[in-house]
């Protein structure tokens, strides 16, 4: 089978770690995983491109000069053509709603993974309104956590193309990896907490932040430290200096080596206020690290409190601090926490065990796609005789 994947990418988050776990999964196998990236005039961003390219993944680039283009439409139905692709997976909504444009009618059966929704401002709520009305049209629509589910039926998608598949990482290249910076000198007997995301308001780094400032209060041994680029960036670097603690946090930006810098890292927070099912986070449980995570979206389901890491509620700053603290000091309780992490992550949520999931997801499509053809040719026919 071959699985044309097409997204919008901002960069490597958790949309993007999916379509590579995948698609390095689907290869090594009888299948043919491919990518179709934007490369969008106003913010052009080619990291997945480049990534997917390294690694001898299929990778094309969709030129788009705005928020509507014929000339992209045209270019996702000349791709499915030439690449003879058997399922179209989209991937954001903007994937979403050009891939149903360019090949509604044209019998190639559509998948979308919906891995969240933020409704941030008007024009995203915009955006997503759309979306979820083309969905209804897929043949499949796939949701990371059972919050997105609720949406995806709140919006009208029937309740049979929704399949929930739970994220899942190749763990291969977090064996074994070597920290980055770890053993500088100027880093011996420090304690680091780290958050990875896309800086942007639903990811809580503001609240990370805020902690952060309580707990190098009191600790001389903490860092912190930020993996990610978005567009809150400017703004939480001032909020770092309105907090005074420049000296206890480095914001890294993008970061091409996730491996070594999980391996750099005592203890992994997520401090979201809205998510699905965070691709960094079980990165971080392969790593085996201890995780403290605000419990939103589907992150109960793999944080367990007390065994695998601490959960805690959004936007309560005080809380994160002292959860920080408390592992800070415990070194067993760390090393417990990581443990339990990794092996839950090796047990439920591995890439073979998604991909497994998202094949039954197209051979379904395909086949109700191919019924749908035969039925219409059947009626067809049936009007001819009368």
């Amino acid at each position: 089978m071959r699985i044309l994947h097409v997204i919008s990418s901002g960069g490597m988050y958790g949309a993007e770690a999916v379509i590579l776990n995948l698609s390095r999964t689907l290869n090594e196998g009888p299948h043919r995983s491919m990518l179709a990236v934007f490369l969008n005039s106003s913010n052009p961003n080619l990291q997945l491109y480049e990534s997917a390219t390294r690694e001898g993944i299929e990778s094309h680039l969709i030129q788009c000069g705005g928020p509507i283009d014929r000339a992209a439409v045209a270019g996702i139905r000349d791709l499915v053509s030439n690449t003879g692709a058997d399922v179209v997976h989209a991937h954001g909504y903007k994937a979403d709603i050009y891939a149903y444009v360019a090949l509604r009618g044209s019998g190639t059966p559509l998948v979308s993974t919906c891995h969240t929704w933020y409704d941030n401002d008007l024009m995203v709520r915009l955006y997503g309104a759309v979306d979820r009305y083309v969905l209804r049209n897929y043949a499949h629509v796939v949701a990371v956590s059972d919050d997105v589910k609720q949406r995806l039926l709140k919006a009208g998608v029937h309740e049979g193309k929704i399949c929930l598949i739970r994220n899942g990482i190749d763990l291969r290249p977090f064996d074994n990896a070597i920290p980055a910076s770890r053993n500088d000198a100027g880093n011996q007997g420090v304690v680091v907490v780290g958050l990875v995301g896309r800086l942007a308001p639903e990811k809580g780094v503001d609240v990370f932040l805020a902690a952060a400032a309580r707990v190098l209060s009191q600790s001389k041994v903490a860092k912190f430290v930020v993996a990610g680029d978005g567009p809150e960036r400017a703004e939480l670097g001032t909020l770092i200096d309105k907090l005074r603690i420049r000296a206890g946090v480095t914001m890294l930006g993008r970061c091409d080596d996730m491996p070594s810098f999980y391996g750099s890292l005592d203890v992994m927070v997520s401090s979201s206020r809205n998510e699905g099912l965070p691709i960094a986070i079980l990165e971080g449980m392969a790593c085996r690290l201890p995780l403290i995570a605000t419990a939103v979206g589907a992150i109960p389901t793999v944080i367990q409190n007390g065994r695998t890491g601490v959960l805690i509620p959004a936007e309560n700053a005080e809380l994160l601090a002292a959860a920080i603290v408390d592992l800070l000091q415990d070194h067993e309780k760390r090393k417990r926490f990581g443990a339990a992490a990794r092996r839950l992550v090796e047990e439920e949520f591995s890439a073979a065990r998604m991909t497994a999931d998202y094949l039954r997801v197209y051979e379904d499509a395909v086949a109700e796609v191919g019924k749908s053809r035969r039925v219409g040719v059947s009626s067809a026919q049936r009007e001819k005789t009368k």
